[in-house]
């Protein structure tokens, strides 16, 4: 069992410990409960604290972001925009692995969502701002731009003045309708390629091994523009 503790005294099925001796604990040293039983206190990752963020809009999950983190060159020295933050999950990922994050969110509700998130998760690389990025990208020289936006066209002149030369812009879009529209109305990028991926676990036991019965299948297309 692996619980997540904010604040306050943790109640379980094996008992309470209390808040005070949980603060007290160094990582990785044990806390006992009101019935004697044993638990481990750690110091939470960014996977534990990411998973508990408060939900809004839709999220692109972990095997779209790896995709996208390893098929655009960016590097800890990186600074890059994306816009349609939603709850902050992209957002936060990005975070962690480039120098600062610049995150565009024009709905009111959702920007506040992913400041409260971003707080939670405790990073400090990352600068939200209240505006469209339809209307204007107020930087310049950047090594990446993400859209997660339904209609990202209306962004593509600014994005390709905002982009360093060399470097990439992608749009993440639920149908082909969408990408069809896109390349339609692109005429500064490359267009380089366009990707789903399908995400299929494997269950390995002793005398037992298949796929699971379930699959993560089209969550979005990715399309990867290069400004050249």
């Amino acid at each position: 069992m692996k619980i997540l503790i904010h604040k306050d005294d943790l109640h379980t099925n094996f008992g309470v410990i209390k808040d005070k001796d949980i603060k007290k604990a160094k990582n990785g040293s044990k806390v006992v409960s009101n019935i004697k039983e044993e638990f481990i206190v750690l110091e939470p990752s960014f996977d534990d604290l990411i998973k508990r963020i408060k939900r809004g809009p839709q999220i692109m999950i972990t095997k779209d972001i790896g995709y996208i983190l390893t098929n655009t060159g960016i590097t800890k020295d990186s600074t890059v925009l994306e816009a349609g933050a939603g709850s902050g999950y992209l957002t936060s990922f990005l975070s962690i692995f480039c120098k600062k994050v610049i995150s565009y969110e024009r709905n009111k509700e959702f920007f506040k969502l992913v400041n409260e998130n971003i707080k939670f998760i405790g990073l400090k690389n990352i600068e939200i701002k209240n505006k469209d990025v339809y209307k204007k990208i107020d930087e310049k020289e950047l090594d990446l731009i993400i859209l997660d936006l339904p209609e990202p066209w209306n962004a593509i002149e600014n994005a390709f003045k905002a982009l360093k030369k060399g470097y990439f812009l992608v749009c993440y879009l639920p149908t082909i309708n969408q990408v069809i529209e896109l390349l339609k109305k692109n005429k500064t990028f490359i267009h380089v390629k366009t990707v789903e991926i399908i995400e299929r676990e494997w269950q390995i036991d002793e005398g037992k091994v298949r796929p699971v019965s379930s699959i993560i299948s089209h969550t979005g297309f990715m399309v990867f523009l290069r400004k050249i």
